[in-house]
């Protein structure tokens, strides 16, 4: 039986938590369809979590008491940023959702020289993250950045003890393993400028491939972030 699990701002100090979110009570009453006593998991975003029974339920509040208190233990060691050009339609939500399920801790979206789409629905893409966390199992909700330029977002990687830039010229991506903080850069549909490869260089990126294959941006960012995540790449 599926256990389902919620991310928010809970105060596991006392036995019995009550919650009066509007989107919350929503989710539980109308679209999951709980009723009282079923078990869930509340997690607090910070790695802390509860294993609890639904104890009452209204219009206005839910109340949960809590069974056992625990850490989550499902994210990696590694704290992958992934800086991903903003991508045209959906695609960039689907990286979005997709890089938090594998594990990602940071989301910088960066607007490169071939960049179309430049504006981007926080509010969204912040609930798409949520919703993921939660489906995927995770105990942190991972951050989202403000939209910076190429030129800033390689200013902030420098934090990083491993930048892969990702571009079909690169060397082949090897298989061996990989710890700590580690950076990965996803072009946007037209790919990079070579202007921007020679930045990326200059600044210590290390130019990595997929492979032979030309794949679209949001399949680059979804394996590379997965590999990273799982120490699988060097």
């Amino acid at each position: 039986m599926k256990i389902h699990r919620f991310i928010g701002n809970f105060d596991f100090s006392k036995p019995t938590i009550v919650f009066r979110d509007g989107e919350l009570l929503n989710q539980i009453k109308n679209v999951l369809r709980l009723s009282i006593y079923e078990q869930v998991i509340l997690s607090s975003g910070d790695g802390q979590e509860v294993s609890a029974t639904i104890e009452s339920l209204n219009k206005d509040e839910v109340s949960f008491k809590i069974i056992e208190k625990k850490e989550n233990l499902a994210e990696s060691d590694n704290f992958v940023t992934l800086y991903c050009s903003i991508l045209k339609r959906e695609n960039f939500e689907l990286i979005v959702q997709k890089a938090t399920e594998c594990g990602v801790k940071m989301i910088v979206p960066i607007i490169s020289d071939r960049t179309i789409k430049t504006g981007l629905k926080i509010d969204r893409l912040e609930k798409i993250i949520k919703e993921a966390s939660e489906q995927s199992g995770r105990g942190i909700l991972p951050k989202l950045s403000e939209t910076v330029s190429f030129s800033e977002a390689l200013s902030l990687s420098k934090n990083n003890d491993i930048n892969l830039f990702f571009d079909i010229s690169g060397e082949k991506l090897t298989k061996e393993n990989m710890n700590n903080k580690v950076g990965i850069f996803i072009g946007p549909e037209g790919g990079w400028t070579e202007g921007e490869i020679s930045l990326a260089k200059e600044n210590e990126c290390r130019i990595v491939t997929l492979g032979p294959l030309t794949l679209r941006g949001e399949t680059a960012a979804i394996i590379a972030t997965y590999l990273a995540v799982n120490s699988v790449i060097n």
